[in-house]
């Protein structure tokens, strides 16, 4: 029998990347995508185990599974230190810190000057 792609094999390694790409969209874009890819990884896993033989792609899946799983903890990562931002700091923290960064910025430029 001919040998043939696994069926999300390209998939997951599209997905895996893409949810590294976009961990910094608040860490939602990030997560979901990392969720699909493992899914379908696990999904195409159980297909390979069950006859490796009749697969070529299986190194596209691993590895866009460890990328999906990168992406999970990256976008969870990023998803708690915008929660941990939004409600300790506040948007009045935020806003104050962005103005000493400004105001700090200001006097080194007119500092080389």
């Amino acid at each position: 029998m001919e040998k043939r792609n696994l069926p999300n094999g390209t998939a997951v390694l599209v997905l895996g990347i893409m949810s590294i790409v976009t961990c910094c969209c608040y860490g939602f874009v990030g997560l979901i995508l990392g969720v699909i890819a493992v899914v379908l990884a696990n999904k195409d896993l159980k297909l390979y185990q069950e006859s490796p033989e009749l697969y070529l792609n299986y190194k596209n899946l691993s590895i866009g599974k460890i990328l999906g799983i990168i992406g999970i903890v990256l976008s969870s990562l990023f998803l708690i230190v915008v929660l941990y931002a939004e409600i300790f700091v506040g948007e009045a923290g935020l806003k104050k810190f962005q103005d000493n960064l400004m105001e700090k910025a200001k006097y080194q430029q007119e500092q080389n000057q």
